[in-house]
């Protein structure tokens, strides 16, 4: 009888660890066995070529925890950033002066990242604001590095005014007037600054 219960026991058991392994030795894109397997630091395994080109469609995020494994360079046209101190201070933050930001991106000619390229596009001026305190400066060197790897703007359609070909704000949300509250893009707002650094992450930039 305990020859007959450990017979019926053991099979499901080994066929359920079979099952596993086999599972974990597909590739989560192609759902085939792996070829020339790379394993991302967040320990999600794929093959290199199916990685490759979810890398060429969506950038260099894992498909499976969205986690960034290098380096995400966006479309942004040439332009400048640059910041000021200003000594009054912002709504919610009165122990501190403010950081203003202005950023300057020139006219020119759609290249082959952008929707229409050789057509042209019209180019911003724009502002933005931050406490000047500890918390403020971290979002400075966080935005300017974003900035440089060109992820701050894109050409695209303007929200705002519908048209086509314009420098337009690329999901890394400012604050444009210095009060007002959230519905007018200005302060108040305790979790603005958390949830820059939050938008900033998700872009790879930390």
């Amino acid at each position: 009888e305990d020859t007959n219960r450990k017979h019926n026991i053991d099979p499901p058991t080994d066929s359920g660890k079979r099952a596993g392994d086999q599972s974990d030795e597909r590739c989560p894109i192609c759902l085939d066995k792996f070829k020339n397997k790379r394993q991302l630091n967040c320990k999600h395994e794929f093959c290199k070529d199916c990685l490759k080109q979810a890398e060429k469609a969506n950038g260099p995020i894992c498909p499976i925890c969205r986690v960034v494994f290098g380096k995400i360079v966006g479309d942004q046209p040439d332009g400048r950033m640059s910041h000021q101190i200003l000594t009054f201070p912002l709504p919610g933050y009165f122990d501190c002066g403010t950081i203003k930001i202005s950023y300057e991106i020139s006219s020119g000619t759609q290249t082959a990242k952008h929707p229409n390229p050789g057509q042209h596009y019209y180019g911003i001026s724009r502002t933005a604001y931050l406490p000047n305190n500890k918390e403020g400066n971290e979002v400075l060197r966080l935005l300017k590095k974003a900035f440089d790897q060109r992820l701050i703007f894109t050409v695209g359609t303007s929200r705002t005014t519908g048209m086509d070909g314009q420098v337009t704000w690329n999901d890394i949300h400012h604050k444009t007037s210095t009060s007002g509250g959230p519905d007018c893009f200005g302060y108040p707002d305790p979790e603005y600054l958390s949830r820059v650094k939050e938008e900033l992450k998700a872009k790879g930039i930390e």
